[in-house]
């Protein structure tokens, strides 16, 4: 297995689940958990993690397709926290910050199984064949 193709994988499903906390938490403070700082605090540096991913996706050999959907990802993370910013010069754009995280977990998820395909198909063609032992045979079906 290539290293590379491990550490693509485990960075882009380590996305994956800063996503998941981001989620929690904008719950946490939606409910007067806590407040918004760890949520923006944690939101700017996801919208910059994925940067790392594009060379990552590279020296893998992730293929034309995979590369492209991780810039997109990228890309779509670095709007987003634009998106909440504007919430005092234009509501209606900030309100689709909720909405472009959907889409950016979606685009996470995507990139993490093609990722996850990847180096598990590294896996499996540096692996030993097992040897094959011959079952019994069944006479008399036709």
């Amino acid at each position: 297995m290539s290293a590379w193709r491990l550490t693509f994988a485990v960075a882009a499903a380590a996305y994956v689940g800063g996503i998941v906390i981001q989620v929690l938490l904008a719950g946490a403070g939606l409910f007067e958990m806590t407040d918004f700082d760890m949520h923006i605090g944690l939101g700017w540096a996801l919208g910059s993690a994925p940067i790392l991913l594009i060379p990552l996706a590279i020296v893998a050999r992730a293929g034309r397709g995979t590369i492209l959907l991780t810039v997109v990802l990228t890309l779509d993370a670095m709007v987003q926290p634009e998106l909440a910013l504007a919430r005092h010069d234009s509501p209606v754009i900030a309100a689709l910050h909720p909405v472009n995280a959907l889409i950016l977990f979606w685009l996470a998820l995507l990139v993490a199984r093609r990722a996850i395909m990847l180096a598990s198909e590294g896996a499996r063609r540096s692996a030993p064949a097992a040897t094959a032992t011959p079952g019994p045979t069944v006479t008399g079906f036709h």
